[in-house]
């Protein structure tokens, strides 16, 4: 029976040490029967990092964060990386940025020009553009439908991404000039809360929203999976999201009788999200990628300690692991979304 890719993202993410963090990410990510997406800086990157990749499982790529397709050398850049994954990976992720909302005419052009020249390869990955510049959600999708003829090109649905954007637009809408991520510190949080989560609120429906919209244009669709809320102050590289479907935010005061507030998802809002997705498309033509960032925490080799051998300090080796726990966590929360036997 048909179903949904499953994969984690594999990479370091700023936890120092070699190549064999990346060999335990592949070895548990295989024992748990997932795929992974790879973070190469160039091309020549890739082609050692596809030795990572878990085997016999789907694997995708995101590409440099910088790359915007508006401009002919970065799409020049693109097809140096599908050249180079042709016949490895499924799909490369790339980001919307801007200039797409200020820019669609351009912008659609850039996404037909790069699918003209992904047919010209073979064996070619997809190229999914994701959610990330903060457009608005009705402008991102209109860019997709006005494209829905294209073959090799789609959106990657980055959830947590739309969500915050959501809280923003709603809480500016509330109050002009405030962005509600800058409160978190604020001194008047705790008068200002209920009106940040009425705007947290907002973020499920509209993520709902877009994944039906979009996948009625019957494409494969790709999805960064995370929670966030706009008062999250845990990852280490200054945003609101890329957490845990479990993680709460701790609060200096009670709120409605607690001291903690759940992400503006939870395993409810991604069992709704996933079941919103397999309910537009054929599970084959939906791919969900965990993107949760690492939380510090430490948890012992145990049975793969072999892989880490040569190391007389396994500080970071253990930090990697429980970040690996902590994404495979997630793992039996998307499988159970799935209805897959975790």
């Amino acid at each position: 029976m048909p179903a949904p890719k499953l994969l984690a993202m594999l990479i370091k993410q700023g936890i120092e040490g070699d190549d064999a963090l990346l060999r335990l990410a592949q070895v548990r990510f295989q024992e748990a029967g997932l795929g992974a997406e790879l973070y190469p800086a160039s091309p020549e990157e890739l082609q050692l990092l596809l030795a990572f990749r878990p085997a016999d499982r789907p694997c995708t790529v995101h590409l440099p964060r910088e790359i915007n397709l508006l401009w002919p050398e970065a799409r020049d850049r693109v097809m140096e990386f599908a050249v180079r994954a042709a016949g490895w990976v499924e799909g490369m992720t790339v980001h919307d940025h801007a200039q797409f909302g200020e820019r669609p005419d351009a912008a659609i052009a850039a996404l037909r020009e790069a699918d003209r020249r992904l047919a010209e390869v073979r064996n070619a990955p997809w190229l999914f553009v994701e959610y990330a510049a903060g457009l608005a959600t009705d402008g991102f999708a209109s860019l997709f439908e006005r494209a829905s003829d294209l073959e090799r090109v789609s959106a990657c649905i980055d959830v947590s991404h739309v969500g915050i954007q959501v809280c923003r637009t709603a809480y500016e809408r509330a109050l002009p000039g405030v962005d509600v991520c800058s409160l978190k510190t604020s001194p008047d949080l705790p008068e200002r809360l209920g009106g940040i989560q009425r705007a947290v609120a907002e973020a499920r429906p509209a993520v709902v929203g877009l994944v039906q919209r979009l996948a009625r244009l019957g494409k494969p669709l790709h999805f960064h999976l995370h929670d966030g809320h706009p008062l999250s102050t845990l990852s280490c590289y200054g945003v609101s999201d890329h957490l845990s479907f479990l993680q709460e935010i701790r609060l200096p005061f009670a709120y409605q009788g607690r001291y903690l507030l759940g992400g503006m998802f939870g395993p409810a809002g991604l069992h709704e999200i996933v079941q919103t997705a397999l309910g537009g498309l054929p599970p084959e033509r939906v791919s969900f990628m965990l993107e949760v960032h690492p939380q510090e925490g430490r948890t012992p080799l145990g049975v793969h300690a072999a892989l880490l051998s040569h190391w007389k300090d396994v500080t970071n080796a253990e930090r990697m692991n429980y970040w690996l726990d902590m994404l495979l966590l997630n793992a039996s929360l998307l499988r159970e979304a799935c209805g897959l036997r975790t």
